[in-house]
């Protein structure tokens, strides 16, 4: 696959998913624009292994719940590689509580960053796509969570769900301006939350693979890999779709032989 002469824009690069995604994009030929909240230094080592690659790369601090950050991100990644064509809205943040307890506050943090952050970039992105006259690709990055319910984190499972929905109208709003829009939802991955929960329990580690049907945890290159699959300019039909990669979690507890 070719991503020569495209620009990808990724939220959240410096977390496990982002900077695996921007690897892997960079890998393809994709000049890279990365956001995330924490200061530049900690940027250094992502953008040096996409530099490696012999491809542009650029950071930038930025707060996806302000509408006006993102809109900027958008405009300074512009003057500096171009107009992102491959729009990754990634950033995301999950805190665990049943929703007996879950505070007003956790509940608005967490759809502004992981529902509204998304929206904000992605049609700040593709309506400045459209004002160029250029196609492009959408990938949103969201959950198997989006369809099932998960009892300790139910403000994410509703960012989710509302982030799939998102995909789906901006997929028929776009489609004649040649920017396909689409969601990569992702099962248990090794990584963020997920990661800090397993990190240095093996029973829990095996316990939860037991209940994935192929018993295996998602590493963050392989969601990279398809998201790249999804950016891939020869793929022309495929919009308003949801990718689940999950390992089966969504056929539910069956016994599996």
């Amino acid at each position: 696959m070719k991503l020569t002469n495209q620009i990808a824009i990724i939220s959240g690069g410096l977390g496990d998913i982002g900077s695996a995604i921007a690897t892997e994009l960079a890998d393809c030929g994709a000049d890279i624009a990365i956001g995330d909240i924490k200061q530049e230094a900690a940027a250094a080592s992502v953008i040096a292994s996409i530099q490696s690659l012999g491809r542009k790369a650029v950071y930038t601090q930025v707060d996806i719940s302000r509408s006006d950050e993102v809109e900027e991100w958008i405009n300074t990644t512009s003057r500096a590689l171009g107009v992102p064509s491959l729009i990754i809205p990634n950033a995301a943040i999950a805190r665990m509580s049943n929703i007996k307890k879950l505070s007003f506050h956790d509940w608005d943090q967490q759809l502004l960053i992981n529902l509204n952050g998304a929206f904000y970039m992605s049609r700040a992105a593709a309506n400045k796509l459209v004002e160029m006259k250029m196609g492009g690709r959408i990938v949103f990055i969201g959950s198997w969570a989006a369809h099932r319910v998960h009892r300790h984190l139910p403000a994410y499972c509703v960012g989710k769900a509302g982030l799939r929905m998102l995909s789906q109208c901006m997929a028929a709003e776009y489609a004649e301006n040649g920017i396909l829009v689409n969601e990569i939802a992702p099962g248990t991955v090794n990584a963020g939350l997920s990661a800090a929960i397993l990190k240095g329990k093996p029973q829990v580690q095996k316990s939860i693979k037991s209940q994935i049907p192929v018993g295996k945890l998602i590493e963050p290159v392989e969601v990279a890999k398809q998201v790249a699959y999804l950016c891939d300019p020869d793929n022309h039909h495929i919009t308003g779709s949801t990718l689940l990669m999950d390992g089966g979690l969504s056929l539910g507890n069956l016994n599996i032989k």
